[in-house]
């Protein structure tokens, strides 16, 4: 929900570019200084040059939601409340403008290289020419000087639109920008950044090459037009026919052949920050290391001038490892302890790695950080909605603590009456290091007489037929004979359409913030959920959707 939501975002973007595309094509296909340019391109030139331009503008774009510290800034920069509700709920879709921005670069860029080589075939042909038309008379001006039009000065054969790309600056950085493009895009797809995260995070460092050759890019000038001296000298709309027409004794003032220069270089646009860049990094102290079941590793960790919020997260190097892969690791300490602290799972080859090397020594580790994310507005809603999968119950971690912290000191200012969480897991292992801290929040909030603030649902989406069979003998304990707690496990997935719909019947004129920690197919399915059960009616139930982006 909101006044201003991602499609308005999104649209904005897209009609910039439209605006830039047409306005830029128009310009190039219509202004009389390129209009001996366009006598030898025709309309490749307007295609090429306007999606530069587009090219221009979503290069400068494409860092700006991957800055992290940018980010975290903004987030904490609006102190009006809805002001920051839909400011923040825009950055947590930074990633996903990222990779729409990427796809506007690799469509813009096929058009721009295969306007550029119809260009070039053009040049060449004109050059070859030999039978007076304007295209071949004006490629043979200025040949000796530096005011010519056509960039192939030779007529011989080894001035072919390869040897052009190749061997002039324009031409070889096109090509290693274009490949450095390539490689960036086709490594950033779900299945490789999945399997093959280290292949994803080496290739994606191709942007220090992309943006260095897109600084150099424009430099030759090799498409140019009309200088505006040669313009009022010898205005093409005057006198261009006089340059197929005369003869070795014209004396005639439109005889004078025209000069051409650059068009100012369209590339050379900064950009802010490197995402990559490690701004204030220092190594930790040893970390104090805990082993959990099911192969989860948490490191607690100190750092001088640290400070953090709820849900946030941090990069992690082990430089024991690998000393370029960075990894984000959600906290899940509180703000209030004198510590920090990452879970870390077994998914890959380097969290492999890592969980290994931790139990055989303790290697230096570092850290960058930390980082906002959608998870900080928590306590901006009366109501909150945590669903984690998995190891996604590590920011939901962090809030609970902070929570049980709160009513410790007895913290009056807490604006959440109410929360809902919900844990889905596919092996019981994994409930294991989570048990202790919702045991204590059962044991204080009942201690409290705030028993039901925290309504937590725990949902097994993997069973055999012992842990089955067991359950069922025990079905009448007290605690649940899975995870020990009061809250009896579930057995399947949630219905939402029953979750959601007992909520907004529970608090039918409140903010329900919905927070989640998990995979994409989820995020839908509670989206939706979301916007089936808004009101129209504002002074009635609102669902707004947040997720975790790394």
């Amino acid at each position: 929900m909101g006044t201003w939501g991602f499609t308005d975002s999104w649209a904005a973007w897209l009609g910039i570019n439209v605006f830039l595309f047409t306005y830029y094509f128009l310009f190039f296909d219509r202004d009389e200084r390129y209009f001996y340019t366009r006598a030898i391109l025709g309309s490749a030139l307007a295609w090429a040059r306007a999606s530069a331009k587009c090219l221009n503008f979503n290069s400068m774009l494409i860092l700006l939601p991957v800055c992290r510290n940018l980010l975290s800034f903004l987030r904490g920069t609006c102190s009006v409340s809805c002001c920051r509700r839909t400011l923040r709920k825009q950055l947590d879709h930074n990633l996903t403008f990222h990779k729409l921005v990427g796809y506007a670069l690799a469509l813009l860029t096929a058009v721009h290289t295969i306007a550029h080589l119809f260009n070039l075939e053009r040049y060449n042909q004109s050059q070859q020419a030999a039978d007076g038309s304007l295209p071949a008379v004006l490629s043979k001006v200025h040949l000796q000087g530096t005011k010519w039009l056509n960039p192939i000065h030779s007529n011989q054969t080894v001035s072919t639109v390869e040897y052009v790309a190749f061997t002039t600056i324009p031409g070889l950085t096109g090509v290693i920008i274009t490949l450095a493009l390539i490689l960036m895009v086709t490594s950033s797809t779900e299945f490789i950044r999945r399997n093959y995260f280290e292949l994803f995070w080496y290739t994606h460092h191709l942007f220090l090459v992309y943006f260095a050759g897109l600084v150099i890019h424009g430099i030759a000038g090799l498409v140019r037009g009309q200088t505006e001296q040669s313009m009022a000298e010898v205005h093409p709309y005057r006198c261009a026919e006089y340059l197929t027409q005369r003869d070795q004794n014209c004396t005639h003032g439109c005889c004078k052949d025209p000069e051409f220069g650059s068009i100012p270089a369209e590339v050379g646009q900064g950009w802010d920050g490197w995402p990559g860049a490690r701004l204030g990094t220092e190594p930790c102290p040893c970390p104090q290391v805990v082993m959990h079941p099911a192969r989860v590793l948490e490191l607690q960790m100190h750092k001088k001038g640290f400070s953090m919020e709820v849900g946030q997260y941090i990069f992690v190097n082990c430089p024991a490892i690998s000393l370029l892969e960075w990894h984000p690791f959600t906290l899940t300490s509180a703000p209030e302890e004198d510590f920090f602290s990452i879970h870390v799972r077994a998914a890959g080859d380097w969290t492999e790695r890592l969980i290994d090397t931790f139990q055989l020594e303790t290697p230096r580790i570092e850290v960058d950080g930390p980082f906002g994310t959608a998870s900080e507005d928590v306590f901006q809603y009366e109501v909150a909605m945590l669903v984690g999968a998995g190891i996604g119950v590590t920011p939901f971690a962090s809030i609970l603590k902070s929570i049980w912290y709160k009513f410790q000191q007895g913290d009056q200012t807490l604006k959440t009456k109410k929360i809902y969480f919900y844990w889905l897991c596919r092996d019981t292992g994994a409930f294991a290091w989570f048990n202790d801290l919702l045991a204590s929040l059962e044991q204080k909030m009942a201690e409290s007489g705030k028993a039901d603030f925290l309504t937590y649902r725990l949902f097994l989406t993997g069973w055999d037929n012992s842990i089955a069979n067991n359950v069922a003998l025990h079905f009448d304990t007290a605690t649940d004979t899975v995870t020990g707690l009061r809250h009896k496990t579930i057995f399947g997935r949630p219905m939402w359409n029953m979750e959601f719909a007992a909520v907004a019947a529970a608090h039918p004129r409140s903010v329900v913030g919905v927070f989640l920690c998990g995979p994409e197919a989820l995020a839908k399915s509670l989206q939706k959920s979301c916007h089936q059960h808004s009101s129209l009616d504002p002074r009635k139930v609102k669902f707004y959707f947040n997720k975790e982006n790394f």
